[in-house]
Formats: C-alpha cells, sequence, structure tokens
C-alpha cells in the first residue's frame, strides 16, 4: 500500500480533470490511476468522485480529503526540498499578500525579524481583503483566513481566530441584549462583506448547529471598519477575534451569547504550487509556522 502514491493520483485527477489526462500527466497508465483511485475509496470507505461521461466532481468527502492530501502532498515535497536545496541560501524578492487588519495587527511587527534572518531576502507586501490570484498578479504567498482554502492551492495551516459576536455597552444600553441568535433579526447587524456567510450567520449552541438569516444595515470589505462602528455604538457585528479581543478584554466591546459559538476559522499560507518551492518562501513559510501564536 502506497498511501502517498494513491493521494498524489487524487489530486492528479482533479487537478487533470479525467482520468486520461492525469495518466498522461502521471506517466502512468489510465488503468493503474483506475485502480490506485479505487484502491484509495475502497480503504477510506467513502466516494471521493462522482464520476460521469462528461466531467469529474468531487464529493464533499472528497473536497476535505483534498484539502488534505494537499497539505501532506505539500510537506512531504518541501522535506525532499529542504534536502536537496539545503545548500541554496533564500535571496530574491518575496512578493506577499495578505488581509488589511491581520497584516496590520499581527504580521507587521514580524518583518524586522525575518529580514534581519535573511539579508538577501527583499519583500515586496501588498495588503487587501479580497482574494488575489496568485499566479496571475504575481504573488509568491498569501495568507489568507477561512474555513477551508481554494482546493487549487497548495497550503499552510499557521494559526485559528473565531468569528464573534459583541456590541459596545451604549448600544445595549439603548436596543437590549439578545438572548438567543434568532433575537439578532430586530438588531442593527454590522456585516463583513467579504466573508462568505454575510447572509447567514452560524452558531452551534447547547442545542447543536443555529443559522440565522440576517439582513446588515451595514455591510463593509474590512473588518475594522466595522469594528469601529461597533465601538461608537452603531450596531453588533460578528468580526474575527483577533480584530476585537483587545476591545472585549477592555470592556470597549460586549460578547453576546457565549453559549453559541460561530465558526473557528483558519489562517493559512497560501502558494500557486508545491513543486521546487524556493528556499525564499519555504523560508517565510516556517518563520510564520513558528511566530505566530496557534490562536488569535
Amino acid at each position: 500500500m502506497n498511501r502517498s502514491l494513491e493521494m498524489a493520483v487524487f489530486a492528479g485527477i482533479v487537478d487533470a480533470g479525467s482520468f486520461v489526462a492525469a495518466a498522461d500527466a502521471l506517466g502512468m497508465s489510465k488503468a493503474a490511476v483506475s485502480r490506485h483511485m479505487s484502491a484509495l475509496e475502497s480503504r477510506l470507505g467513502v466516494r471521493l468522485l462522482h464520476r460521469t461521461t462528461r466531467k469529474l466532481s468531487l464529493t464533499e468527502e472528497g473536497q476535505i480529503f483534498l484539502h488534505r492530501a494537499r497539505e501532506i502532498l505539500a510537506t512531504m515535497e518541501e522535506a525532499e526540498s529542504i534536502v536537496s536545496d539545503r545548500a541554496l541560501l533564500p535571496t530574491g524578492k518575496l512578493r506577499i499578500n495578505a488581509p488589511v487588519s491581520f497584516g496590520i495587527s499581527h504580521l507587521a511587527g514580524l518583518w524586522a525579524e525575518f529580514l534581519e534572518r535573511y539579508p538577501d531576502i527583499e519583500l515586496d507586501i501588498s495588503l487587501n481583503d479580497r482574494v488575489v490570484d496568485l499566479v496571475e498578479e504575481g504573488y509568491d504567498l498569501a495568507i489568507r483566513i477561512s474555513t477551508l482554502p481554494s482546493s487549487s492551492l497548495v497550503c499552510r495551516r499557521l494559526s485559528s481566530t473565531r468569528m464573534t459576536l459583541c456590541a459596545s455597552p451604549d448600544y445595549l444600553a439603548r436596543h437590549g441584549m439578545p438572548s438567543a441568535p434568532q433575537d439578532l433579526a430586530r438588531h442593527r447587524l454590522l456585516a463583513y462583506a467579504l466573508w462568505q456567510g454575510q447572509e447567514e450567520w452560524p452558531f452551534h449552541g447547547p442545542e447543536g448547529p443555529v443559522h440565522v438569516r440576517v439582513k446588515a444595515r451595514v455591510h463593509s470589505n474590512n473588518g475594522n471598519t466595522c469594528r469601529m462602528i461597533a465601538l461608537d455604538g452603531g450596531g453588533i457585528a460578528l468580526e474575527p477575534s483577533f480584530i476585537v479581543r483587545d476591545d472585549i478584554a477592555s470592556g470597549a466591546l460586549v460578547a453576546l451569547l457565549p453559549e453559541y459559538r460561530s465558526l473557528e476559522l483558519g489562517i493559512y499560507a497560501v502558494y500557486p504550487t508545491r513543486r521546487q518551492l524556493s528556499p525564499k518562501v519555504r523560508a517565510m513559510i516556517d518563520y510564520l509556522a513558528a511566530s505566530l501564536l496557534p490562536e488569535y
């Protein structure tokens, strides 16, 4: 049993879009590709791909497994690359994209030490809250905060954060404290416009999952904008904890519905390919993994 080969075949089928194209890309016969795929699904006890005469598509289990398989394959290739390229020093320009709020509050303080460690690397750092196309826009690496990064990219989980429901004491004094997620419908809500859950806020409470349809009064593509409106008494925000943790600790904001937990989001380093990962990119990923806290 060669589990890494099975994972590589599975990822190759997804990338190529068919068993025949995957066989050509992997230098294998179609029969061998089918055999490895069947063995993988049989061992896991689940179907990973929907197969029709026209196309292939991932099942829900397949999407989850593909994400983890890519991480494992990337780690294996990185380990090999570290050994084979250990004589190469990280050098050159490194283009990085990161979210604005996280980039300012938790990444900006790390860059100086990195530059001290790697004097031959030049950093080009871009902060914005949209999902950039790494290949089209020429980025070596991006930091993304999401439930699950795109399966077309390679990623490494660096940390995590949790969506936190909060409002100012002034707002709560004027409009009342919600006692259940359904109460949010009568409140003024502040939504982060680029988060996929902006129209339905998920929670997990004492009786299980709860999904609340919301109609926000404010949409913003930047979390700190929602934070400032919340601090000024403008409404209830659902924000990543790294943005509002200090405000909650100081009492400027109040955490709401503590018995209902919202989504945990992973903080990932994502990059276009696991093949021939350059020393400068590998150095940055390892540095961030060692420097960031496990949770924000």
